[in-house]
């Protein structure tokens, strides 16, 4: 294939093209009639010499060589964008922009709270929409509709750029008063009932079965490893529910230790090491590849890298 007979604007047209999986929705996209995105993807199949969308009972679905190009043309295209926008520098003393940020609540209630700090001395005029991972979807990070999403991902598209943020690992909060606070081993831990937290990735969650062990998460897929299980009586998403319930019940809450610690003074709870071993977990953002180059998404980004070294310095987990 000779790359001077392409027509560049076909690339443009397929991007759009399997990030809207629509015809109408692309072309409404691009501000073209629909007849003029048929032909366009009529010329595409006849470039790459595959189908790349078909149509099914879902809807068009694209095609295993569809796949493979997208994140090469999403990357080329982003390239391309940055490289010929004229450069702005960005001044965050004096910028007035809204950063939308798609946050758990472990990483709203711990990280957020340094990384807001951080901006009422550097940029006091700059504003964070805070929304829950099911306010939106990953087309919708994709798309830079949202800035970013911080949260704990078992998967994210091959388009994202993505950064650890910080590992952290597990501790157990408990009542000052419970009975295990002086006797804290294995047998006590999974006699006694416990209240279990998370709420990662995108989308509407679903209720919990709690016989469904291998969908309850990390600290209870070791447990399985070991052969046991724990009691769970509450099960939430809110991690300072997860706190204040382990604070005012006989109910053990094992939760990320950052978040733990926002307890940590008080002296009504006793924070304990788990009584066997759970691996760490790690905290990300991800961002579009159409943001990567934008000049006050790289300083939030270093900013809260920023944020998070310092939150890391001199730590010493439970």
């Amino acid at each position: 294939m000779n790359i001077a007979k392409v027509d560049l604007n076909l690339l443009v047209y397929l991007d759009v093209l399997l990030r809207e999986r629509s015809v109408t929705r692309a072309a409404n996209q691009l501000s073209i009639t629909q007849p003029a995105m048929s032909n366009g993807l009529k010329r595409l199949r006849d470039l790459f010499k595959d189908p790349l969308l078909v149509r099914t009972s879902d809807g068009m679905t694209p095609t295993k060589r569809a796949l493979e190009l997208q994140p090469v043309i999403r990357d080329v295209l982003s390239r391309l964008e940055s490289s010929i926008q004229p450069e702005t520098d960005f001044e965050p003393a004096t910028s007035r922009r809204t950063f939308r940020i798609m946050t758990s609540d472990y990483a709203e209630s711990t990280l957020l709270l340094g990384l807001l700090n951080e901006l009422a001395v550097h940029a006091p005029n700059i504003t964070l929409d805070l929304i829950t991972p099911s306010d939106v979807t990953f087309h919708d990070v994709e798309q830079g509709k949202v800035d970013m999403a911080i949260n704990r991902f078992e998967e994210l598209p091959l388009s994202f750029h993505q950064k650890v943020i910080w590992y952290d690992t597990f501790s157990c909060v408990l009542s000052a008063e419970h009975p295990l606070v002086d006797n804290w081993d294995l047998d006590g831990y999974l006699n006694a009932r416990h209240v279990w937290v998370s709420k990662t990735g995108f989308g509407v969650g679903v209720g919990i079965d709690p016989n469904e062990v291998q969908k309850l998460g990390w600290v209870d897929a070791e447990l399985v490893k070991l052969g046991k299980h724990r009691d769970i009586r509450v099960f939430t998403r809110h991690y300072h529910a997860a706190l204040q319930i382990a604070k005012t019940q006989h109910l053990i809450a094992t939760l990320p230790t950052k978040s733990a610690r926002l307890l940590a003074d008080d002296s009504s709870v006793v924070l304990k090491a788990p009584p066997f071993d759970i691996p760490p977990i790690a905290l990300k953002m991800a961002w579009s590849a159409l943001l990567h180059h934008d000049a006050g998404h790289i300083w939030l980004r270093r900013l809260i890298g920023e944020v998070a070294q310092r939150m890391n310095e001199g730590e010493t987990f439970s």
